[in-house]
């Protein structure tokens, strides 16, 4: 009894006090905002101080992912938000209407990487024709604003995770 005890607790099936659950979050984020449109932000930097070659790479990575991600959002783009919606529209019901701690946990990781590709396609568009310095300012920016939705969605779910560890009496 007691290794099936102890094996649950090692396991917990609770999102938010579940460690797994904020490795998680942590590894999307830093993920998110590591990879700017595709292309890891140390390419920018190096492109930046090296110019040349390095340039030149980078422009070239940023043209092939753009191409990509313009692509998908041409020839997919109205059945993907029909997926996403209902993907959405799902775990919000479940997990805040039926209060399924899983769904909502789901649900805070989601619904902001949503955002986050949305913003990715629409800078994808307007990295056409843009020289070297232009480029690589969009690129800053873009990160800088993946930055911040990370924030704010690491201060909401852990905002939320606390209020129903709380309320849960998981403590």
């Amino acid at each position: 009894m007691d290794f099936y005890v102890t094996a649950f607790e090692l396991i917990d099936l609770r999102s938010f006090s579940n460690l797994w659950f904020w490795i998680m979050l942590a590894v999307f984020w830093s993920t998110a905002s590591h990879y700017v449109l595709g292309v890891p932000f140390d390419m920018v930097s190096r492109a930046a101080k090296q110019g040349g070659q390095a340039e030149q790479d980078l422009q070239d990575l940023v043209r092939i992912n753009a191409n990509r991600l313009t692509y998908v959002a041409e020839e997919a783009g109205t059945w993907l938000t029909v997926f996403a919606s209902f993907i959405v529209s799902g775990l919000l019901m479940t997990g805040f209407v039926y209060g399924v701690e899983f769904c909502q946990a789901l649900s805070l990781i989601f619904i902001p990487m949503l955002l986050v590709f949305a913003l990715s396609i629409y800078n994808a568009k307007r990295t056409y024709g843009l020289e070297s310095d232009d480029l690589r300012k969009l690129l800053r920016r873009h990160r800088i604003v993946v930055q911040i939705i990370g924030m704010l969605s690491i201060l909401v779910s852990s905002m939320w995770g606390m209020y129903v560890n709380i309320t849960a009496g998981v403590l």
